[in-house]
């Protein structure tokens, strides 16, 4: 991992009480919860689709300036799917797409991998991300 000083960009979300948030208000949205199946808010899938599409989207417009002067029209789908191992662990299965107007194939093709390259979930190298689950100091925020 690169030193912590290298890190370009930073956020913090917190879930909790039925909703998700940014620390900075950029968003907030109700939570589904599975103790509560009638509550309507944003899945864990739906937000996984929501991040990586956001993701791979920044991604995509910053290669898409190295192709064409149509960053703009760069667009990004992404689904996502949970499921259950045996063990009753999730696992999550993800596939995006990008799109451009007016590029030809090979342009297009040229974006894809120099995008995919580019973000730290990479469609070939799962050694560039790490996650970090630990407790809490009690009291919490």
């Amino acid at each position: 991992m690169p030193d912590p000083s290298s890190w370009l960009h930073e956020a913090t979300a917190t879930a909790a009480g039925g909703h998700v948030r940014t620390d900075d208000g950029g968003l907030s949205s109700p939570l589904a919860s599975p103790l509560a199946p009638h509550c309507t808010g944003l899945t864990p899938e739906q937000l996984l689709a929501a991040a990586f599409a956001s993701c791979l989207h920044h991604a995509a417009i910053e290669a898409a300036g190295e192709i064409t002067d149509e960053a703009h029209t760069v667009q990004v789908r992404a689904e996502a799917r949970l499921g259950r191992d045996d063990d009753g662990r999730y696992r999550a299965d993800v596939h995006a797409s990008i799109s451009s107007a007016g590029l030809s194939p090979q342009q297009l093709a040229q974006l894809v991998e120099h995008a995919d390259r580019l973000w730290p979930f990479s469609s070939g190298d799962s050694t560039r991300h790490r996650l970090t689950v630990t407790p809490a100091e009690n009291g919490g925020r």
